[in-house]
């Protein structure tokens, strides 16, 4: 059996805290071309991106951009400005089948399509690469509450029943 020495760590242990939406009646097409924009940007340039972007689709991003960053400043104590958005995903959820009535009793098939995003943000000041013994500092200490029971907070698509947020 191999000894492995606790005081360690791992070559890569960012903390990463996320945002999970679910069921958004979007494309995932279409949501992935927002997506690839601001993967890797800072918070706040990111904030700035979203806002003058003219796609109906930026609006629940933004959504979980900020609930992603709520959650960074409320369990790890992460400071907003230095958050980075490291991993964006999207992927495609269900999609609900319909028939439209058309004319002579004939039906027109409607495809309701809808996707899951996920938010993930890293705090890249947190930890100090040595280059001495091949392994991360850490730089700040960690709070080591007891952990809550909704860590993070997943959000469900309240918006899509209002409908005036809609950009075209």
């Amino acid at each position: 059996m191999r000894k492995t020495n606790h005081y360690r760590r791992k070559k890569n242990p960012y903390r990463e805290v996320y945002a999970l939406g679910q069921h958004i009646s979007l494309s995932a097409h279409k949501a992935r071309r927002v997506i690839d924009q601001i993967r890797g940007c800072s918070y706040e340039q990111t904030l700035m991106i979203l806002e003058l972007m003219p796609y109906r689709v930026c609006y629940p991003i933004l959504k979980l951009i900020y609930s992603a960053a709520a959650n960074a400043s409320h369990n790890w104590d992460f400071k907003k400005t230095s958050l980075v958005i490291s991993k964006a995903e999207v992927s495609k959820g269900t999609t609900v089948k319909k028939l439209k009535p058309r004319a002579r009793g004939r039906g027109y098939p409607i495809k309701r399509t809808d996707c899951h995003i996920r938010i993930v943000l890293q705090d890249p000041s947190w930890y100090e690469y040595d280059e001495d013994n091949e392994y991360l500092l850490c730089l700040k200490k960690i709070n080591e509450k007891k952990k809550k029971k909704h860590e993070d907070m997943t959000y469900y698509s309240m918006y899509n029943r209002e409908g005036l947020w809609d950009k075209k």
